[in-house]
């Protein structure tokens, strides 16, 4: 009987004391909310906010959406409009589908243009952006970690050297670049693109700024007196420890070589040598009568950009930004 007694006293012992604890919970969560809430008053009076203290602009809000449907009209437009035929396109409005869905025609008619030059066009692109901007991702690489670990004379010079050359625009270096490659003869050849593209001095500092930061001298000294080399360390330990950065450096490169324009509208004149974003150009004066085959051409070009960079977002974010940090 006393030990029954004993069991009810313990379970109503238990039960006061969950009792108590959640009501002590319940007052150290309004201490909390009443802690954020001053500390928000006081960020919104200084003009401060943080991801841990949000202020909430009506402003920005709005901003943030025109600049948003500013960015997103070109593309939606474009979408709409390659799905049309050249009636449609002329007799419906602008934002709205047609009558008939004519984007896959539209594509097979880009594709089939003057023999099948589009497809040319866009074999010589990748040509140059995987041979370019692959050799420029492994010469930035290389560079940088060398450039970051290793000292030696004229360093500094090197580092000036770099940020001059981003500062200065492509604009500036096309016609010394132009009568460069027509002295040597390499005008209107493959090498005319894929030269220029192997340099990427943005990727090479940000390569720097990365491996000093990323990459331990001990784990170097250590890797040393293990008896390995420079080539083993660079390949073995260095490259699969730095693949944040080499993927943005990579998708970076892609990109801008992709969408050159400029240098393939000096150095190649044979149509069959072009790229797709030179040819852009020519489809523009060529398909004035039929618009919707010149916006789905665009599509075309645009798809492989958006592609990559959609699935490699993650990658060029979290780069940069380890990049960044300091």
């Amino acid at each position: 009987m006393s030990a029954a007694a004993s069991t009810r006293l313990t379970d109503a012992e238990l039960k006061a004391q969950e009792k108590a604890a959640r009501k002590a919970e319940r007052e150290r969560q309004k201490r909390v909310a009443r802690d954020e809430a001053a500390e928000r008053r006081r960020a919104a009076r200084s003009g401060f906010a943080n991801v841990a203290n949000p202020r909430r602009s009506t402003l920005m809000t709005v901003l943030c959406a025109i600049f948003a449907v500013y960015c997103l009209f070109p593309f939606v437009y474009l979408v709409i409009n390659a799905t049309k035929t050249q009636a449609d396109f002329t007799s419906t409005f602008g934002l709205g589908f047609g009558k008939s869905f004519a984007l896959w025609d539209n594509i097979v008619t880009v594709f089939t243009y003057q023999g099948g030059i589009f497809g040319r066009w866009l074999v010589n692109t990748l040509l140059y952006v995987v041979v370019g901007a692959g050799g420029a991702t492994l010469l930035a690489i290389m560079g940088g970690y060398a450039l970051a670990k290793f000292r030696f004379p004229g360093r500094k010079a090197v580092f000036a050297v770099i940020i001059g050359s981003i500062s200065v625009p492509g604009i500036a270096l096309a016609v010394p670049q132009f009568l460069l490659f027509a002295k040597l003869g390499l005008t209107n050849t493959p090498w005319a693109m894929i030269i220029p593209s192997l340099i990427s001095p943005f990727g090479l500092y940000l390569m720097w700024i990365f491996s000093e930061q990323a990459v331990p001298t001990e784990l170097l000294e250590a890797a040393r007196v293990d008896g390995a080399s420079t080539w083993r360390i660079f390949w073995t330990i260095i490259f699969p420890l730095m693949g944040p950065i080499n993927s943005t450096i990579a998708i970076l490169t892609v990109l801008w070589a992709w969408n050159d324009f400029l240098l393939p509208l000096i150095t190649l004149t044979d149509q069959g040598n072009q790229t797709i974003p030179l040819a852009q150009y020519v489809f523009q004066s060529q398909f004035t009568s039929n618009y919707p085959m010149a916006f789905a051409s665009y599509l075309m070009a645009m798809a492989p950009v958006l592609i990559v960079y959609v699935f490699a977002q993650k990658w060029v974010i979290s780069g940069v930004m380890r990049g960044a940090v300091k």
